[in-house]
């Protein structure tokens, strides 16, 4: 939440200086980049949604909760970012590449892209620390396509791409003035939103897995079985599914072969000591779903 609340802060501060500096100079690459962090700025309280409407109590209509609204909306931050971000900056350059004016005075330019690179570098340097704690001692990119929480690499992609996106501005912006060629302003607005695009479809790969339903590691379902099976009741597992409805909330169903002479009362004494002995080692693991086979 705390790399949230900074991007989001960073982003509306931005987005203003960005729109003036543009508007007053000329300068499509500026306006892409306002519309970058305009897009940045709504995908932050599209999130905060998200993680609201996912913490909402289950009901009748949602018997295993909202978790997976946070998925959902998860998967439109990218559909923004690639549509509002990605195209609007991508036309906004080839306007200028075809009809290149001459740019005004950039001093404007260039304070707002050093303000702006050092509050989107912060921003940067708070999602980083947040999602390196809860990674630990796994790689980065493992982390990311293994997380089940989209809130904590959403906004670290979003700020990379942000630093990134203002060096290409700043760099084509300094040889736009230095050789006098006004479209290298538009080829950096069509950039940024290149990149912008490669981002959302990352973001897009990774927020559609998990929407369409991912369950947990290998190595924990090893540890259930073994965790089952341990149980006198128990002959075999035959299967093991489950699937997270949230980060922090996920289904298990467990088929399982029991000792034939088992009664109702001591198989259902047997489930309940094995939905136990899961759910103590595993907390994430809210519903316990157990079939006799």
């Amino acid at each position: 939440m705390r790399s949230i609340y900074s991007a989001l802060l960073a982003n509306i501060l931005i987005a203003l200086t960005k729109f003036i500096a543009g508007a007053l100079t000329n300068s499509s690459s500026m306006v892409a980049e306002g519309i970058h962090s305009t897009v940045d700025t709504v995908n932050q309280l599209l999130l905060l949604y998200g993680i609201k409407q996912s913490k909402k109590p289950a009901d009748q209509s949602r018997p295993f909760g909202y978790g997976k609204d946070l998925y959902f909306w998860s998967f439109m931050v990218s559909v923004l970012i690639f549509g509002l971000g990605g195209g609007l900056s991508i036309y906004q350059g080839i306007l200028h590449i075809v009809h290149a004016e001459p740019l005004g005075d950039p001093t404007w330019n260039y304070v707002v892209l050093g303000a702006s690179f050092v509050f989107e570098s912060a921003s940067l340097l708070v999602a980083i620390k947040e999602f390196n704690t809860a990674r630990g001692e796994v790689p980065l990119w493992k982390a990311i396509v293994g997380s089940k929480d989209p809130s904590s690499f959403l906004v670290l992609f979003e700020d990379g791409a942000a630093v990134v996106g203002l060096v290409i501005v700043f760099v084509l912006m300094q040889f736009s003035h230095a050789f006098n060629m006004p479209m290298l302003d538009g080829v950096a607005s069509v950039l940024v939103g290149l990149l912008l695009i490669g981002v959302s479809l990352i973001l897009a790969r990774e927020s559609r897995s998990l929407l369409m339903g991912e369950g947990i590691a290998l190595a924990s379902q090893e540890r259930i079985i073994a965790l089952t099976e341990q149980d006198p009741s128990v002959i075999k597992v035959l299967n093991v599914l489950s699937n997270y409805q949230s980060p922090k909330e996920v289904i298990l169903m467990l088929m399982i072969s029991f000792e034939p002479e088992l009664n109702t009362k001591a198989m259902t004494n047997a489930i309940d000591r094995i939905r136990g002995v899961i759910k103590k080692e595993f907390p994430l693991i809210k519903f316990v779903i157990v079939q006799p086979g």
